[in-house]
């Protein structure tokens, strides 16, 4: 699953999950394969629906809240009951009923065997009407001559999302029955589940209705296509994946009106499907994933609605458009890597989350923190000169850490009874589980070295194909690997990888250079700040440093195990010209801290010959030095000299740290006397960055070869124009006035778009906007509409930023999976961040009750809101915020509410700290 949505999937014995829809039904019994039995046999029955909900439901047996001891009232199912097989039909209306909804009906039956004698069957259920059988909610009937007991009560448990049926007598250890049920269910259009979309094709309204093999669907009016996958597939129902157990092969269907291409030979295709006009894909070579154990190709989907964005689902992976779809006259080269990078990732879920699953969501990590390093050696197999393996560091790493240096933070893994309730599973999808996952794992790889790391996995995958796992079994494999290579390590990789996985944070590793003392210690960006989670290593971990001086030699790596070790190899003489520099290439999950005569070293090399330093690494000096400021470590002004030598800087890497941190810097300053110099100094940094990609690219006419160049060209001019370069609003506003002039010839390069659109918005009149949001309306290419819709955010107009605030929540101006990223946009413009927190804190019932249960993205909209608070007043909104919506609640956002909360204390005692000193250099550097 790629990051920024989430989905249903349940993780037991081996469960399964139904989600039938929007107002879904999900059962759920445990599976268990005859291989697995026996490792098993301690694992909870378990599953989850953290769908979102629609219209309520109504049944004719009533809801009752029994006893806590109750199994009804426990999230995670008995181990009683095992199914065998499903058999769901739906049939979906697209006209509206009498009370003027969009319904489907539907009917099922759950083959499944009994376990252990009981008298209890547990059945998932969410927002579905059913129709009485004999006075219950659902039918018994037995298999191969077996005889159930009758039913003496059947009803729903609304807080544990159960249909509850009780017997009169016990089922019978050993024996098959069948449960029948029929239901009714709203087919609402949001994004859950069973879910209706509708897209105009060629100004007729078309929809798109998504079932899967065990699922038929009646009647069927619009053309279908199947792809027949072998032997325990994953059900693909968009939020929800369900794993069956015998052998047999249907097919994953769509059935809508789209256009297709396939990709790769007879034996070895790629077939991607799309709605009509939606562009056309760069697929991935197959070769691309580094792992040996072959997987069926799925088919490739672009949906026009889908709230995450992207799915695995073993036989056909779901996208949004804009994570497939690749149009050259509309699309800039960050949304052609998107589409590479999100379909390496959702290729690699084929084995780590299709092929081995893990055992419960408490490891949730190792599935997407897997898929999230894999996109990048997949990305780089498919364009080796993009070089883009370089990127994890600025969009992975550097990302995550500012979320894991809060005490609010989390580890990798949790204990398995710590993840329980629908909302629990979603907060665990998470920067955390993606970002630090793949960091953790690169980390990992770079120490072990490829080959040795792609052995392990291979034996892994090998042993557990078809069946679940916990982390450990994958430490054990990579052990066997080690084993095998006789490599040294300083102890096992259970003993190293526990350090990292099961605590959380990284640590900052310190070095004085005048006596080699090296010592470690729980980075953490609010020093006073309490961590009450407890670590059985009392966060000590052990680290792997690599590091090289200005005189060269050797790359080496050096094992700190405790908080403090002296290393002769890193003691520099007093006045010596030399340097040392630790975590090369930043393989390493750490900051680095130096004394402050090596610091200076350092800065001096960047300021006479920078190239004499590694890229990446040009960008971690800058990088460490704004968070150990901002930590207290060392003093500001260090941090931001820095930044002084960028005026001769031409690489991506070290600009993108410099502008991501200084973007702290505006966010707590962009409403004070701080600003005017600030923007002062920018505009100075950047220009010669400006100026050179100008003549490079003969007045921007022209795109710059690769994929670095690329974004630091994109680097140059938005920076330039939103820090208030005149060159570049003239230019902006002379492109967008010619486009306007003929809206059918867009002279802008797509890579410049989202800066010039963005900047002759910001400058410009009301008609300026109303011919963006035309030409959005118009737009038949995703890449093209998304830039439009966030540029549509640069207004400096207040009544025109509350009047699009509430085109965000109206489903015919803004698509309901484009509304958070909308109004995160809004915020991030100074002017409209206080009009999303008024209209955040207004709508919060319908925001939440449209995108709180299941949403990923809702925890993003907490966090963009509030970004920039930094002030008491706005703490006590937030903490009042907090109190009056907690009848609501918080759902999948409630972890984020938690961290604003931190990091708005945080902000509040960094500006009052540093304001005065950040003021005089920003002043003394701008002249």
């Amino acid at each position: 699953m790629a990051a920024g949505f989430f989905i249903s999937k349940t993780l037991g014995l081996v469960s399964v999950i139904l989600c039938l829809g929007a107002l879904a039904t999900i059962i759920a019994l445990s599976v268990v394969y005859a291989q697995e039995k026996n490792r098993n046999a301690t694992s909870a029955l378990s599953s989850a629906n953290p769908a979102p909900t629609a219209a309520p439901a109504t049944t004719a047996a009533p809801a009752t809240t029994a006893a806590p001891a109750n199994p009804w009232n426990k999230m995670r199912l008995p181990q009683s009951l095992l199914p065998e097989s499903y058999v769901v039909t739906l049939q979906p209306f697209l006209t509206k009923d009498a009370s003027g909804l969009y319904i489907f009906k539907g009917n099922s039956a759950v083959t499944f065997s009994c376990q252990e004698a009981t008298d209890l069957i547990l059945i998932h259920s969410k927002k579905l009407n059913y129709t009485q059988q004999n006075g219950f909610l659902i039918s018994l009937e037995g298999v191969d001559g077996s005889s159930p007991p009758p039913i003496a009560k059947t009803w729903l448990e609304a807080p544990t999302q159960y249909l509850v049926v009780q017997l009169s007598g016990q089922l019978e250890k050993g024996k098959k029955y069948k449960l029948l049920s029929d239901f009714v269910g709203e087919l609402a259009d949001d994004l859950a589940g069973f879910y209706r979309s509708e897209y105009v094709d060629e100004g007729v309204t078309r929809y798109g209705k998504r079932v899967d093999f065990h699922v038929s669907l009646l009647p069927g009016d619009l053309h279908s296509w199947g792809l027949t996958v072998h032997v325990h597939q994953y059900l693909c129902m968009l939020r929800i994946w369900m794993l069956v157990t015998h052998r047999h092969s249907d097919p994953c269907r769509v059935h809508t009106c789209m256009t297709s291409l396939t990709l790769g030979s007879q034996t070895d295709q790629l077939r991607i499907f799309s709605v009509q006009g939606g562009g056309w894909v760069r697929a991935l070579p197959w070769g691309a994933i580094l792992l040996t154990w072959p997987v069926p190709l799925p088919d490739q989907v672009g949906l026009p609605d889908f709230n995450a964005g992207a799915m695995e689902n073993w036989g056909l992976v779901t996208y949004r458009e804009n994570s497939l779809l690749y149009d050259p006259l509309f699309s800039s080269i960050g949304n052609k890597e998107r589409v590479v990078t999100v379909i390496a990732h959702e290729l690699a879920h084929q084995w780590f989350g299709n092929l081995v699953t893990l055992r419960w969501w408490n490891d949730l990590w190792l599935n997407e923190g897997f898929a999230s390093y894999v996109e990048y050696l997949g990305a780089d197999s498919a364009e080796p000169s993009w070089n883009i393996k370089d990127l994890i560091v600025q969009s992975e790493m550097y990302r995550v850490m500012k979320i894991d240096a809060l005490a609010s933070s989390h580890p990798l893994s949790f204990q398995e009874n710590e993840i329980n309730t629908p909302a629990q599973i979603s907060e665990v999808f998470d920067a955390i589980a993606y970002s630090k996952g793949a960091s953790v794992l690169r980390m990992l790889s770079n120490f072990l070295t490829e080959e040795i790391f792609k052995r392990g996995l291979q034996s892994y995958l090998h042993t557990f194909s078809y069946g679940n796992t916990v982390y450990d079994d994958l430490w054990v494999h990579l052990q066997k690997a080690v084993d095998d290579a006789k490599l040294q390590l300083p102890t096992t990789i259970k003993g190293i990888m526990e350090r990292w996985t099961l605590q959380m944070g990284f640590p900052v590793v310190t070095v004085n250079t005048r006596n080699g003392s090296i010592t470690q210690k729980h980075f953490l960006l609010d020093p006073e700040s309490v961590v009450n989670r407890s670590s059985v290593f009392n966060y000590v971990w052990i680290v792997p440093v690599t590091w090289m001086t200005g005189q060269g030699g050797a790359l080496t790596t050096y094992w700190l195990e405790e908080t403090s070790a002296t290393e002769p190899s890193f003691t520099i003489p007093a006045g010596a010209a030399n340097w040392l520099l630790l975590n090369i290439n930043v393989t390493g999950y750490f900051r680095v801290n130096y004394d402050p005569e090596n610091w200076d070293k350092l800065l001096t090399q960047l300021d006479t010959s920078h190239q004499a330093i590694p890229v990446i690494n040009r960008a971690q000096i800058i990088d460490d030095t704004f968070n150990l400021a901002r930590a207290k470590y060392i003093d500001i002004g260090l941090a931001l000299n820095t930044t002084r030598y960028l005026s001769k800087e031409l690489e991506y890497l070290p600009w993108s740290a410099a502008l991501d941190n200084l973007a702290y810097f505006r966010l707590m300053f962009d409403r004070s006397e701080v600003y005017g110099p600030m923007q002062k100094y920018i505009r100075k940094q950047v220009d010669p960055l400006f100026q050179y990609f100008k003549t490079l690219t003969s007045n921007w006419t022209t795109v710059p070869n690769g994929l670095m160049e690329q974004y630091n060209e994109i680097n140059a001019i938005s920076t330039a124009c939103s820090y208030g370069i005149r060159e570049c609003w003239t230019l902006a506003t002379a492109l967008f006035n010619q486009w306007k002039t003929n809206s059918s010839n867009n002279p802008i390069i797509p890579n410049l778009r989202s800066s010039i659109y963005c900047s002759a918005i910001k400058t410009g009149s009301e008609e300026d906007w109303d011919f963006a949001w035309q030409m959005f309306q118009k737009a038949t290419v995703v890449a093209e509409a998304d830039k439009l819709r966030a540029a549509l955010a640069c207004s400096q107009e207040t009544w025109i930023l509350r009047r699009y605030l509430q085109y965000s929540l109206d489903p015919t101006k803004i698509r309901k999976q484009d509304a958070v990223s909308t109004i995160n946009s809004i915020a991030s413009n100074v002017v409209g961040q206080s009009l999303a927190w008024d209209f955040i804190r207004g709508n919060w019932k319908t925001l939440f009750e449209q995108y709180g249960g299941g949403s990923f993205s809702f925890s993003n909209l907490i966090l963009a809101v509030t970004q920039r608070f930094s002030s008491e007043f706005e703490l006590k909104q937030l903490e009042q915020f907090k109190v009056d919506n907690a009848d609501v609640g918080f759902g999948s956002g409630t972890r984020a509410l938690e961290q604003a909360l931190e990091k708005t204390k945080a902000n509040i005692k960094w500006v009052a700290e540093n304001k005065k000193a950040v003021l005089t250099w920003f002043e003394r550097e701008s002249g």
